[in-house]
């Protein structure tokens, strides 16, 4: 007797918050929308992987959040240009680029984390043993 199972892709796991280990458990308290949004859990609640490896290495999600206000701060100004045509007044770019770095916050919180964890880090790959395990009550 064989049990067929499906995998969730690496990029529905991440999209989705999940742990990169197990692709089961979730990383974050609450949804992005939502005021509990920035809590994150110590370790997978399905696996137990340890989130933080080690001190400060959250630090390193900066860099990826920075690369990401980058690109949201031109595109919003490219944007702004594109649909006003208004190149001469700073006061109309600099409250565009204020408010979309204000909006995307928890965007950038959230999936600069994602993207450290899943991508930039070899030992948080995905394996299926973790994946089948049933959580231990």
């Amino acid at each position: 007797m064989s049990t067929e199972y499906t995998i969730p892709s690496e990029i529905k796991s991440a999209i989705d918050g999940k742990c990169p280990r197990c692709r089961k458990g979730n990383m974050f308290r609450a949804p992005l929308l939502s005021f509990k949004s920035k809590k994150m859990y110590e370790q997978c609640p399905h696996c137990d992987l340890k989130f933080e490896k080690e001190p400060g290495y959250f630090y390193v999600a900066m860099y990826v959040s920075y690369a990401f206000i980058v690109a949201q701060l031109v595109a919003s100004c490219v944007g702004t240009y594109v649909l006003t045509g208004n190149l001469e007044s700073p006061w109309l770019y600099l409250s565009v680029a204020v408010a979309v770095a204000i909006i995307l916050a928890p965007f950038n919180y959230r999936y600069s984390r994602i993207v450290l964890m899943y991508w930039l880090t070899p030992q948080f790959k995905f394996q299926e043993k973790y994946f089948l395990r049933k959580k231990e009550a």
